[in-house]
């Protein structure tokens, strides 16, 4: 009798920890729990304050909006200086861009609408395209950022005579507690854990980040190439993994938790044979 592997599967996901782990051990999945990020208002809302004195002065006509937690965090930001409804009206009356549902999901919630919303996979390229039928010539276009900076995005909206500038309103920080993080990375390094999950670009920062103090970053990038199931949520983190000469092994067609535990348990342990022994059928 064949008995099946359990996968062992770090998750780096850190406000919906527990979300992830009941869905690993629902699809059989053994959840190793490893928070690498802690989400923190910047202490210097330079950037947000001066979106909110633009968009007073009739100097904002688009807003770029790339995560639905940074569109709430950036009215809440100014509306700690200016009313709440003649900042939501003034944000009536721009271009507002959505690179995907969530802030879509969080313009609604505000009361408004989006006037342009990026396809799947919501990755920049989608939202450059969907932007392709607006004339952005000498426009004042705000990019509200999400803790990571986008440069190819910036270059390219400059690149098309836009006057760009950012709004990053919260910034991504190392949990206060990096030993689970720590004891993840000896698990990926030492083979007890035989996959990863990426649920943002900045677990992937972070991981390497700590992997380096620990002076195993380059154990962990071997692992990650050779013996590791990588899997990502979508587009826009396989793009960041490429950054760092990774690629995904496995990655859902729908970028949501629910999809990405369901083809791990699927597909995840023919799939980490076919890594470890590419030869093998």
């Amino acid at each position: 009798m064949t008995v099946q592997l359990a996968l062992r599967v770090v998750s780096l996901e850190s406000r919906r920890s527990d979300d992830m782990a009941r869905l690993l051990v629902r699809h059989g999945l053994v959840p190793i729990h490893a928070p690498s990020l802690r989400e923190v208002p910047l202490e210097d809302q330079t950037e947000a304050f001066a979106f909110g004195d633009a968009l007073a002065a009739g100097k904002c006509d688009v807003l770029v909006l790339l995560t639905g937690v940074g569109a709430g965090a950036l009215v809440d930001a100014i509306a700690t200086r200016r009313p709440r409804d003649q900042v939501l009206a003034a944000l009536a009356g721009i271009v507002l861009v959505c690179r995907g549902p969530k802030p879509v999901a969080m313009l609604k919630a505000l009361g408004l609408k989006a006037s342009v919303v990026a396809p799947e996979p919501n990755t920049s390229h989608e939202l450059l395209a969907a932007l392709a039928g607006l004339d952005l010539r000498g426009k004042h276009v705000w990019v509200q950022e999400y803790g990571r900076t986008n440069p190819e995005l910036l270059g390219e909206l400059s690149a098309q005579g836009a006057q760009v500038h950012r709004a990053a309103v919260y910034a991504w920080r190392l949990p206060e507690d990096i030993q689970p993080l720590e004891q993840a990375i000896v698990a990926l390094c030492e083979a007890e854990a035989e996959a990863v999950l990426f649920t943002s670009a900045r677990q992937i920062d972070h991981l390497l980040q700590v992997a380096e103090r620990m002076q195993r970053q380059a154990a962990l990038i071997n692992a990650l190439r050779t013996s590791v199931l990588v899997v990502s949520i979508g587009p826009v983190t396989s793009e960041a993994l490429r950054e760092h000469g990774l690629h995904a092994d496995l990655e859902p067609e729908h970028s949501k938790m629910g999809h990405m535990a369901k083809l791990l348990a699927a597909e995840g342990l023919r799939a980490l044979e076919h890594k470890r022994d590419p030869a093998r059928k």
